[in-house]
């Protein structure tokens, strides 16, 4: 596997952010163009298509947003266990998830330094993971 950095750790499955998604909105845009120009003897059809779609899009959406959520609680827990370990105190309570997200990224050595800048900064996660400089990989985000 390629050595992850800051330029690289995002991922794009071709499949899903690509082709279902473009197939999604197609399959809305479509749907709703039905809907308008259906007469009223497609009404119900036209309907229940666009009602198709539009629940296709809901569960895509949720389906990727659900686990996440869940990723997002254990890295939180991982980071608190992380900050803990190293200080003896859990973190600071007004770090963003966003920023708790970013700081994963960061070797033990520059960890402390960059909660404590991150705090003081209030410094965007993108800004966060620019900082880094001794990147610590995570391979198991999805």
């Amino acid at each position: 596997m390629k050595e992850q950095k800051f330029k690289n750790h995002t991922q794009t499955v071709f499949g899903y952010h690509v082709v279902g998604a473009l197939g999604i909105l197609l399959l809305i845009i479509g749907s709703v163009v039905n809907l308008f120009l259906s007469g009223p003897e497609n009404l119900l059809s036209a309907s229940l298509i666009f009602l198709t779609a539009l629940i296709l899009f809901l569960v895509a959406a949720y389906t990727r947003t659900f686990p996440l959520k869940a990723q997002d609680r254990a890295i939180r827990a991982e980071e608190n266990l992380r900050y803990y370990v190293m200080t003896g105190k859990l973190l600071p309570a007004g770090l963003r998830i966003s920023q708790i997200i970013a700081l994963r990224f960061a070797s033990d050595e520059e960890f402390i330094g960059l909660v404590d800048r991150a705090l003081k900064e209030n410094m965007r996660a993108k800004d966060i993971k620019s900082a880094i400089k001794n990147w610590r990989a995570d391979y198991y985000r999805v």
